[in-house]
């Protein structure tokens, strides 16, 4: 079996509807189903086990033969999250766990980085897993740091000969959409955001720009299919020979004007946009430009081409969001 952490998450939910679609089952999914909508994110599903956080090792222990591979995309994952500990046990501590019982166990293991570490992305978006080209790296919030702390800890194992699984991969999420993330609340996609205003025929509010050299709905962001992430995830675990630290994008950037168009189209509507300032206390550190680059996964034999922005949104609002049951 597979075990996903985060399994009844966002992400999570996908990539355990992609394993049992590819025959990879049974999956143990490790998470705290605390809702409604994360209960129905993996209810579809015919060969799952739930297995509460707290009982993870035990769990991993007792099924130490049958495990083919962990998938760890479990985290602390709000951007405004500020309670220090709490990240480091759960986005730190937890991970060099994981990592750690693959490595003595010969088991394959890939984690959620985050396009969080790049920060206000000055130094571009380039996945150098080298150890001085992530310590340059200056990300914007806690969530970011956790993520690149980690990614540095990985580094500085693999540099130093320590033990690693046979196969590892960290995954650099960039701006995720699709069905299964309505347990997100404000954290959910912009396209999600949009949909609700579009669906009622109202007009949408996007950030007004500060910068200049953005018009008002021109920042730009890696928008990528979560179906697009689930490819890129089996592929790897079909591919155990390649590991490192990878991008995962769609490789071009496009603007929210762009975004939330598509999703009114999708709906048989004109565009309707109204622009509000960027609220003062994150103008500061807001990005107004966000692209993977995806040159290293291609390079390991990654061909699978990108959803196009249009087509992802399309497949979200005509097979999800419009549906009678949205959920995967």
């Amino acid at each position: 079996m597979y075990v996903v952490t985060g399994g009844a998450g966002f992400i999570g939910s996908n990539i355990v509807h992609g394993l049992e679609a590819a025959g990879l089952g049974p999956v143990a999914v490790v998470d705290r189903i605390d809702s409604e909508e994360k209960a129905r994110n993996i209810a579809k599903r015919e060969a799952v086990v739930t297995v509460a956080p707290d009982d993870l090792a035990a769990f991993l222990d007792d099924n130490a033969g049958r495990i083919r591979g962990v998938i760890h995309m479990g985290a602390i994952s709000a951007t405004t999250e500020t309670r220090l500990v709490r990240i480091i046990k759960n986005n730190i501590v937890l991970s060099r766990r994981l990592w750690d019982w693959c490595a003595d166990q010969g088991v394959p293991y890939i984690y959620a980085s985050s396009a969080a570490t790049y920060g206000d992305g000055s130094q571009g978006f380039d996945d150098d897993g080298a150890i001085e080209a992530l310590k340059a790296l200056k990300p914007l919030n806690m969530y970011g740091w956790s993520k690149n702390q980690f990614d540095i800890w990985v580094a500085e194992q693999v540099a130093a000969g320590a033990p690693r699984p046979p196969g590892w991969a960290g995954l650099k999420f960039f701006n995720v959409f699709g069905p299964n993330e309505y347990h997100k609340g404000r954290m959910q996609s912009v396209a999600r955001q949009v949909y609700e205003k579009a669906a009622h025929g109202q007009a949408c509010t996007l950030f007004r720009s500060h910068n200049p050299g953005y018009p008002d709905g021109g920042q730009l962001r890696d928008f990528v299919w979560v179906g697009d992430c689930v490819d890129m995830v089996l592929w790897l675990l079909d591919h155990p020979r390649v590991s490192g630290l990878f991008n995962c994008g769609s490789g071009k950037a496009r603007s929210f004007a762009d975004l939330a168009a598509a999703v009114y189209r999708a709906l048989g509507r004109e565009p309707m946009i109204d622009f509000v300032p960027t609220p003062e206390d994150i103008r500061d550190k807001y990005q107004y430009f966000t692209e993977a680059r995806m040159e290293r996964i291609r390079a390991a034999g990654y061909d699978r081409p990108p959803t196009p922005l249009e087509e992802g949104v399309r497949r979200y609002v005509r097979d999800y969001l419009t549906a009678g049951d949205p959920y995967l």
